[in-house]
């Protein structure tokens, strides 16, 4: 059987099967659905220093081709989540990735040193991506240098391993992941939602109570793999890709572009057990082509046209 056993930074996972933040709840609410043991980790949904509401309904609007959502970074703030959430993922047989996210490169830093002592979590992931929140705007990871400083500061903060989580609304998404690396990021995460809108022509009012929302599911694939490609050319650190993952194909796919891991996202709402049946997918696929690791894929995509003989 194929080795699907991975590393990320210093963290050794089983499998190269994550869970996307916002998708999987915070802890193990889909622990029915999806044993955490079949997966390399849980990623949870973003926390922040204090309670947010989130925006207003409606929220979510299913498209053609994957999902609007414009939660807003609702959730209970972190005195709740080391409360009620970190007890409960603590005898979880996976790795545990906090998902942080702040107004100002200020709050990152808090919030990973209130994380820092706290052995249920094997590293942060560092929101610094969401379209959602502050009228869709995205200082933090549309800047190199703006990516570094917080970044910096969370690495003041914490010994623990921090994957910074990039978005795709930008030109040169490379150049963003060299900030994260230059700020002393582990890896980086690539990506979060495109931003987009959906309309009702005959209403003249758009679908989502923001307007402006964050575009996710297998239409975004494409684009997805593109930003995680030019990430892994960019930096030295590792890569999850994250975007439109819904088959075992999809995971190599972004394996063979650079990604050391792939997390999944909207395709676990349609299917949540999805998350935890992966890994045997892929180690089936893999057997099939005589593969004997996953890890021997990672970054192996030919670009040099070959000229048959």
């Amino acid at each position: 059987m194929a080795d699907l056993s991975v590393e990320l930074a210093s963290l050794a996972l089983r499998n190269p099967i994550l869970s996307a933040s916002g998708t999987f709840g915070h802890g193990l609410e889909m622990e029915r659905f999806s044993s955490p043991q079949k997966m390399g980790g849980l990623v949870s949904k973003t926390v922040t220093l204090r309670p947010r509401p989130g925006n207003a309904a409606p929220r979510i609007h299913e498209t053609e081709a994957g999902l609007l959502n414009s939660i807003g970074l609702e959730n209970r703030g972190i005195e709740a989540y080391l409360r009620d959430v970190l007890p409960e993922v603590a005898g979880a047989d996976t790795r545990i990735f906090t998902n942080i996210g702040g107004e100002a490169a200020e709050e990152f830093a808090e919030l990973a040193a209130m994380l820092d002592e706290r052995t249920e979590v094997d590293a942060l992931e560092i929101n610094l991506s969401c379209p959602n929140v502050g009228g869709g705007r995205l200082p933090f990871s549309t800047e190199p240098a703006l990516a570094e400083a917080v970044v910096r500061g969370v690495r003041a903060a914490t010994r623990k391993p921090i994957f910074a989580k990039l978005s795709p609304n930008v030109t040169r998404i490379g150049e963003i992941a060299r900030g994260a690396e230059a700020g002393g990021a582990d890896g980086v995460t690539a990506v979060n939602t495109l931003l987009g809108m959906a309309v009702d022509w005959r209403t003249g009012r758009p679908r989502v109570a923001n307007v402006q929302a964050g575009y996710s599911g297998k239409g975004i694939k494409p684009v997805a793999l593109r930003c995680a490609w030019e990430c892994a050319r960019a930096v030295d650190i590792p890569v999850i890709g994250c975007g439109g993952v819904s088959s075992a194909e999809d995971v190599l796919e972004f394996v063979v572009v650079g990604c050391s891991a792939v997390q999944v996202g909207t395709a676990a709402f349609s299917d949540p057990a999805l998350p935890g049946n992966l890994a045997v997918r892929v180690e089936a696929l893999l057997d099939a082509e005589g593969v004997a690791s996953v890890r021997e894929l990672v970054g192996t995509l030919e670009t040099e046209r070959k000229v048959p003989s």
